[in-house]
């Protein structure tokens, strides 16, 4: 996929520093990089550093990431449906999942999240995609945030709507399971009808099971 570059001010830097927002990268680039010891979201950063490598190195893996010189700051993931859930049913070759997204604490509030999904949407090929993302309230950081879950999640969707994901239904046992969780998708203007109708088939799995 086509890759793109865009710089984001820092304003908190007094030294005219950037944040370099790009993507997608190649596991060979992110190597030359460090990794922000305030990336814990999901496991120590030297492990997540090298899941988001090998997620680069995948046919379909897609890696945004921000950083501030040689260290990123953050990441956004892009790569097919863990095999262990629903949405890897059929093997749809045209679904992807924005599996993770994650600013360092100390770079929040800067609108890097938003910066970040618009830049993914800036490459041509997600048009041949519908791109989900499942959004569960225990991944999100509402220790730092002092926020209850219900307000994370419209941050979160705010956040999500910059790249053109919304909202859409489904009976997913996860996702139901908390009226905070959702599942949010983005269908690329190149799906056919016929795609659209085996991604509502996956959303609605078994919705006649009695």
């Amino acid at each position: 996929m086509e890759h793109t570059k865009t710089y984001y001010r820092h304003d908190h830097h007094k030294d005219d520093r950037y944040i370099i927002v790009e993507g997608p990268v190649s596991s060979d680039t992110l190597s030359q990089y460090t990794f922000d010891d305030g990336l814990v979201a999901f496991r120590r950063p030297p492990e997540q550093f090298e899941a988001v490598k090998e997620i680069a190195d995948l046919p379909e893996g897609r890696i945004i990431i921000c950083r501030d010189g040689d260290n990123i700051i953050g990441y956004t993931t892009y790569l097919y449906p863990d095999p262990m859930e629903r949405w890897s049913e059929g093997n749809l070759p045209f679904l992807l999942e924005l599996g993770a997204i994650e600013v360092s604490l100390n770079y929040r509030s800067l609108g890097l999240g938003k910066e970040m999904l618009k830049l993914s949407m800036r490459d041509d090929q997600v048009e041949d995609y519908i791109i989900i993302t499942t959004e569960y309230y225990w991944h999100w950081d509402l220790k730092n945030t002092k926020l209850n879950v219900f307000d994370y999640k419209k941050i979160m969707q705010k956040m999500m709507a910059a790249g053109g994901l919304e909202v859409f239904a489904t009976n997913d046992p996860e996702i139901t399971s908390h009226p905070a969780n959702c599942l949010m998708a983005r269908i690329g203007s190149r799906i056919t009808n016929e795609q659209i109708d085996q991604f509502d088939k996956i959303r609605f799995t078994n919705r006649f099971f009695m």
